[in-house]
């Protein structure tokens, strides 16, 4: 999303052109007389793989330095993170129009499926709000920050309210693999530089 007050970039503004074809086309699909339990899954699964795309440039440039490519991309995270959330949004009321009231939404809220899914939107719901960098300033970097570290939180819900709907742990595991193996070559990276630091001190 554009930062500030700034002006939103003709790249920027493509991007986000980008982002929101899959979903004018499902709500197209809806209103040409798809199910919406039939939008369940594409707007939850883009979400989280969006996520996933958010969470990877900050540990791969911690490992593999800041070139061009990763600077480009870190740019670019914080809309990744803002788009997850906005497809988990279309999500939540594909699912709405799905049960048709609240009655049968407030009956299954306590399901193990049902409530991962729900506390992980809240977290990413959170970041979401203050995703811009007036907020960080008027937070402050570490609180701000925290709040933004939600989205690991939010991922981890996401990928349980995957598995436990439809009792298969292999695509969500999928989706953790590369965000696991980046957090893991980080800490090998951070492990081996305080080594290097005791070693030559």
């Amino acid at each position: 999303m554009a930062t500030g007050h700034r002006r939103m970039r003709p790249r920027t503004l493509l991007f986000w052109l980008a982002l929101a074809v899959p979903a004018a086309l499902m709500v197209a699909d809806l209103a040409r007389g798809s199910l919406a339990m039939d939008l369940l899954h594409p707007t939850g699964e883009l979400s989280l793989r969006l996520m996933v795309l958010a969470l990877l440039p900050g540990p791969l440039v911690e490992v593999f330095g800041p070139n061009r490519f990763l600077r480009g991309w870190v740019a670019i995270r914080r809309n990744l993170g803002v788009a997850a959330f906005g497809y988990g949004l279309l999500h939540l009321a594909f699912y709405a129009v799905d049960m048709g009231a609240l009655q049968p939404i407030v009956a299954e809220f306590t399901l193990p499926a049902i409530w991962t899914g729900w506390l992980g939107f809240a977290f990413m719901l959170a970041a979401a709000a203050v995703s811009r960098d007036a907020a960080m300033a008027a937070m402050g970097r570490r609180l701000w920050k925290r709040v933004q570290q939600g989205i690991y939180a939010a991922f981890i819900l996401a990928l349980s309210h995957w598995a436990l709907l439809d009792r298969d742990w292999a695509p969500p595991l999928i989706h953790l693999a590369p965000v696991a193996l980046a957090w893991v070559l980080r800490f090998v990276v951070r492990v081996n530089r305080r080594f290097n630091r005791r070693t030559f001190a």
